[in-house]
């Protein structure tokens, strides 16, 4: 499984042994979707290449499936499942306020990190399907919303616990956070400009002093 994933390939592979067998295979194409598009993106994912790199026949790919749209939506919620797995559920242990907050951005930025050789499925899939309608774009816009409502809530928490100054926008921070990854994504993936990441965490340590209560 490539970097980009967030389930190690031993953790996905016991959860899909609890799995019947028709969907332990289309789980298994799923993980080299996903692997796959990390690579070259959503729009390169093909029945075709995907049989091929499975070792199956089209049509045995296109029976889990049925269109290329299905299989990519399916990419795009494996990829937020294990997003969530990671980077939210950790989060929600730590209690409300800052500290929720300060976790949600270090798994996030753990996470990132892990995905800057191999590529982010949701910022590649916004360039590619951004003025693009469809089941598709829906998909993504939905993953990336869920994620960003997440955060904008356990900031307004923090607001509410009092660690927040009163004026503080809960959407305007989370806005800016989100900017944070996009920035580092850029910086280091795109520009490989050393120490984007220490100043990413840096930018993050500056919203929360200027907000912070």
């Amino acid at each position: 499984m490539s970097r980009t994933a967030s389930v190690t390939p031993a953790s996905a592979e016991t959860r899909s042994r609890t799995l019947p067998k028709g969907q332990q295979t289309k789980a298994a194409i799923v993980d080299a979707a996903l692997r796959m598009a990390a690579q070259v993106g959503l729009e390169g994912l093909s029945i075709g290449s995907l049989a091929e790199a499975m070792g199956m026949s089209k049509s045995g790919v296109f029976a889990h499936f049925g269109s290329r749209d299905e299989l990519q939506i399916s990419v795009v919620r494996e990829y937020y499942a294990r997003f969530e797995a990671q980077v939210f559920q950790p989060a929600m242990m730590q209690p409300r306020g800052l500290p929720r907050v300060r976790a949600l951005f270090e798994h996030w930025m753990r996470f990132t990190s892990a995905e800057l050789d191999s590529g982010c499925i949701f910022i590649s899939g916004a360039v590619e399907f951004d003025d693009r309608p469809g089941p598709v774009r829906d998909a993504l816009a939905e993953a990336v919303g869920a994620w960003i409502d997440a955060m904008t809530r356990a900031v307004a928490q923090a607001g509410e616990q009092g660690h927040l100054l009163a004026s503080a926008d809960p959407r305007q921070i989370s806005f800016e956070i989100h900017a944070l990854i996009l920035a580092l994504h850029y910086e280091a993936r795109f520009m490989r400009r050393p120490g984007s990441m220490e100043r990413a965490v840096q930018g993050f340590h500056n919203i929360l002093a200027r907000h912070g209560a």
